[in-house]
């Protein structure tokens, strides 16, 4: 079996759309929507490898959730710590737009801590849910110390913390060294444009710093990738009609694990992304990470 590591973090979300005659959802999120997409997009050859930090106050419900998924490694676990795990509020004012207010305190993860823990991986997926699960002197290292397939979505690298919680977007500091710690690397088009106006000389400076793939998501609109020497582009439109009003939350995440693992089976970039868009959308439909698995497989859900 070859073994997938997934880097993230598990958050409890409090999710308010834009109609405010809905209830909020309150549910898991954060990483736990790229394991539910990994779990029902991953072949049989592979095992899911969670490094990822809880907090006590809720690691027997978080314990619950990985028990629930197909591809977790025998023995695999969540790793509990003395901190309150990661909440975050969401509330949409717009269809792809949101304010959110994070609480909790799950440290990041050390060198030392990790190093011993990816010798036997065969990949490695990292997802910057709280942007706090490494910091760049522990990615270098990571990059040295693991030369296989390293994937990260780079995502909340680019959101500050306000002292209430509320994140807000900023400048990623060295950003071409985080660029050259990955072989892919996910971005959305917001943080493409914090990076600077002319999108092929930011793709040229990512993948001069080490980086092969820079791949964009786009929301509705579906993905771009930027790869090769010259640079090469494309689009990867949406397919079917435009979404329904639904849940976006967790679209990038589910996107990114279902490319993550097409890549891992030996799929084009381009198969890829276009199943990968096709998850994103279906996520829209489906409310919390709980029961997604199932729902990107087209399943009933209990949940």
């Amino acid at each position: 079996m070859k073994r997938l590591g997934v880097i993230g973090s598990m958050v409890w979300d409090t999710i308010y759309g834009r109609d405010p005659a809905q209830p909020a959802v309150v549910e898991w999120g954060g990483i736990g929507y790229s394991l539910a997409a990994l779990d029902a997009t991953l072949g049989d050859a592979w095992q899911i490898v969670p490094l990822i930090k809880v907090g006590r106050d809720l690691a027997p419900r978080a314990a619950e959730f990985l028990g629930a998924l197909h591809h977790v490694a025998p023995g695999a676990r969540f790793v509990e710590v003395p901190a309150a795990n990661n909440r975050v509020t969401l509330r949409y004012y717009q269809r792809e737009r949101r304010c959110e207010q994070m609480s909790g305190g799950v440290p990041p993860w050390t060198w030392p801590e990790l190093g011993a823990q990816v010798t036997d991986l065969d990949a490695l997926y990292v997802n910057f849910i709280s942007g706090y699960e490494m910091d760049l002197p522990t990615a270098q290292l990571l990059r040295r110390g693991f030369p296989r397939f390293l994937y990260a979505d780079l995502h909340s690298l680019f959101l500050g913390k306000e002292p209430d919680g509320t994140r807000v977007p900023q400048p990623l500091p060295d950003a071409p060294a985080w660029f050259g710690c990955f072989d892919t690397v996910q971005l959305n088009a917001e943080e493409m444009e914090q990076l600077g106006p002319d999108p092929l000389a930011v793709a040229a400076g990512a993948l001069a710093r080490g980086c092969g793939t820079l791949v964009v998501t786009l929301g509705s609109r579906g993905a771009a990738y930027f790869t090769g020497d010259p640079v090469r582009t494309a689009l990867i439109p949406a397919e079917g009609p435009p979404l329904p009003d639904g849940d976006p939350t967790g679209c990038g995440d589910v996107l990114g694990a279902t490319v993550v693992a097409s890549l891992v089976a030996g799929a084009s970039l381009e198969d890829a992304l276009r199943l990968g868009t096709r998850m994103g959308a279906r996520n829209v439909t489906h409310r919390g990470a709980s029961g997604l698995r199932d729902h990107l497989l087209g399943r009933l859900s209990a949940v």
